[in-house]
């Protein structure tokens, strides 16, 4: 069994706000009072505060000298912006897939990839799918074995989770594409073609960042 570190106090109230803000619960530009959360949480203010910190990283606070934290903006122009950078970082996870995977990594690549089709498929959670989705991206991380990528990656993850869930009406009706583009990409990543990869990443950010702005709009 592989030893598993528990998630630190800051880590829990962390995972703890980050789920608040991308469903909603806390507002974008809400302000978040660190004093008014540790007693909230019964938690020393220095937990809240490293928590914080993590948040930023994961652009999902913005903290202001003087003026504390608050969520991070979230209208469709700084939506977009997000995901522009993301794409770029899964089109590089998508090269270097293509360059990387081998042949006994195609059995799990395949195998997550049909679990999460299925999954888009059968339900219309709006947080089951993109849980799916983030697995499939995890599966190809570990091939590519990058770990300066995979913490990028990680890093979008809850800001992007957040414009799924806030978008979570306009994604539903856009599951089919969203299930087209999960079949397609495996597909060239196994051929090692990485123009027809890039070219679907591409296409499908764009859908993506149309859903975004209708949503959020």
């Amino acid at each position: 069994m592989d030893f598993q570190v528990p998630n630190t106090l800051a880590e829990q109230i962390a995972d703890y706000l980050a789920e608040r803000i991308m469903t909603g619960q806390i507002a974008p530009g809400q302000r978040i009072q660190e004093a008014t959360l540790a007693q909230e949480l019964t938690v020393s203010r220095a937990s809240v505060k490293e928590a914080l910190y993590t948040l930023e990283r994961w652009h999902l606070v913005e903290i202001t000298p003087r003026r504390g934290a608050s969520a991070s903006r979230l209208d469709a122009d700084h939506a977009e912006e997000l995901y522009d950078v993301y794409m770029h970082l899964l089109v590089m996870l998508a090269v270097r897939l293509c360059e990387r995977w081998r042949d006994e990594h195609r059995p799990g690549l395949l195998e997550t990839v049909a679990r999460a089709t299925e999954r888009m498929r059968t339900s219309d959670d709006i947080k089951a799918v993109v849980d799916a989705s983030f697995e499939v991206m995890d599966a190809c991380s570990q091939v590519v074995d990058n770990p300066y990528l995979s913490e990028a990656l990680s890093n979008f993850r809850p800001a992007v989770s957040r414009a799924y869930y806030l978008g979570a009406d306009a994604y539903r009706d856009g599951l089919a594409v969203t299930r087209r583009f999960f079949t397609e990409l495996p597909e060239a990543v196994l051929a090692r073609d990485t123009q027809r990869a890039e070219a679907l990443i591409r296409g499908f950010a764009d859908h993506q960042k149309s859903l975004i702005r209708q949503a959020l709009d």
